[in-house]
């Protein structure tokens, strides 16, 4: 059985109960960094598995897996080797290519032993692979900051190096931002060609842009600082091309202080997977809505924050340290931008800046000049406050509404393309301690029944 969680929970309680049954927890995560988590998990559900099975640093030969599947699939064919009298085994995976590399590892065992070429004889296994429902789990935002800084003090008191480490807030855009239910009912003004499939479309409508980047104090005082509310009236609708769609905003009453580095404010509410959301600022003609279109929400000011972990740096100023510095470089190549993508309601978020220096950024009433800046990529969250921790808008999962396209899954089994070494230009940690000439994972199988200590212990 593989990551038992939730519901399987009672299906492993079952399994335990079955004398006749060997009940395995087998996971990718490695041996050294998560073997004490795990049993810790486990013995908090009150599960005593037959074996509990972890990624070792090398092979019984000291080879290396280069991937969790070869790594499952080499701990499986020990498994129905060595119990040769077994007839089924029932796999239970949520990562879709798992279950099918499972499916399909066992179709080709059982042909196999059909070979005249097998060298251990045995009757081929009925084996079920049961594809588990993927349910996402996420902290408490205020949880998980305080769980990150723990460690991070934890570190710090053991640096040798004089240089700590801190937690630093990128932020992406400032801007009003709106309710998930408003969302919903922005959407409803979004219709798509008929022909086209809607998991092209990212659907949108979550906020007002302020600025890019942090605002400056003097425009959040301004405009009533980060929490003040707005309301505002649609309008006009326009759509570019076909694959933009936005709705122009009127503020209530109209006389209220805003600002927005838009050449009118505007709620962009989808565009089509090829276009960028900057293209909204090329729409010029705005078609009335009728008063049943004419919707008033109420906005947030907030921001859209990303929380990192970055060194200290010494005369490094609050409003700095807004900015992922490292990744300012990458600000001017044609294929940078805000592309954070979260849940926020029903809708994914993405917001990018284009056509800067094509003409003054005039023309909006009660403007003001604000500080904008800061761009960059990666997974965020957008908040009303603006204290730390991550905002409940999602962790990246790109699950908007009718499916804007779901980010590829990683897990901590499988980071990186280069078979788990750090990479250093994604940012990618390195989770396999792999050793040339480490630990093995020569280790007697128990018997049936018997309960047993992770695999490799």
């Amino acid at each position: 059985m593989t990551e038992a969680d939730g519901v399987e929970v009672d299906l492993v309680e079952l399994s335990i109960k079955q004398s006749d049954a060997l009940t395995i927890l087998l996971t990718g995560r490695d041996e050294h960094n998560f073997a004490d988590l795990i049993k810790r998990i486990v013995h908090s559900k009150n599960l005593p598995f037959d074996m509990i099975c972890l990624k070792p640093q090398a092979g019984p030969n000291n080879e290396r897996f280069r991937s969790t599947m070869m790594y499952k699939q080499a701990i499986l064919e020990d498994l129905v080797h060595t119990y040769k009298d077994a007839d089924e085994i029932r796999i239970y995976e949520d990562r879709p290519k798992h279950t099918k590399g499972f499916r399909d590892f066992f179709e080709s065992f059982n042909a196999n032993l059909h070979s005249p070429a097998a060298q251990i004889p045995r009757k081929p296994i009925i084996a079920e692979v049961i594809q588990v429902a993927d349910q996402v789990k996420t902290l408490d935002p205020v949880v998980e900051t305080s769980e990150v800084q723990s460690m991070i003090n934890n570190h710090n008191s053991q640096t040798k190096t004089g240089r700590n480490l801190e937690i630093k807030r990128t932020v992406f855009y400032t801007g009003y931002m709106v309710a998930p239910m408003d969302t919903a009912k922005l959407l409803t003004l979004v219709k798509p060609h008929p022909t086209m499939p809607e998991t092209d479309v990212k659907f949108l409508a979550n906020n007002i842009l302020i600025t890019f980047g942090p605002a400056q104090s003097a425009l959040l005082n301004k405009i009533g600082g980060i929490g003040h509310k707005q309301t505002w009236q649609v309008t006009g609708f326009a759509s570019l091309d076909s694959k933009v769609w936005a709705a122009r905003v009127s503020p209530i009453p109209p006389i209220s202080i805003h600002h927005t580095e838009n050449h009118v404010p505007f709620v962009l509410l989808a565009h089509h997977k090829t276009a960028r959301s900057g293209d909204a600022n090329r729409i010029q003609n705005w078609q009335p809505v009728s008063a049943d279109k004419q919707y008033v929400f109420q906005t947030t000011v907030g921001e859209k924050v990303q929380l990192r972990v970055e060194p200290e740096t010494e005369g490094e100023s609050e409003y700095d340290s807004l900015f992922d510095r490292k990744n300012l470089k990458r600000r001017h190549s044609p294929s940078s931008g805000l592309q954070q993508s979260q849940r926020s309601g029903p809708g994914n978020d993405e917001n990018r800046r284009s056509n800067v220096g094509n003409g003054p950024r005039g023309g909006n009433q009660n403007r003001g000049r604000g500080g904008g800046g800061g761009r960059g990529g990666g997974n965020s969250s957008s908040r009303g406050g603006r204290g730390g921790g991550p905002g409940r808008g999602g962790s990246g999962n790109n699950r908007g509404r009718a499916g804007g396209q779901r980010g590829a899954y990683k897990s901590l089994d499988d980071v990186g393309s280069g078979g788990g070494r750090y990479n250093a230009q994604r940012g990618e940690p390195n989770y396999d301690d792999y050793v040339p000439g480490g630990d093995n994972y020569n280790a007697a199988f128990p018997a049936l029944g018997s309960g047993g200590l992770p695999y490799g212990k």
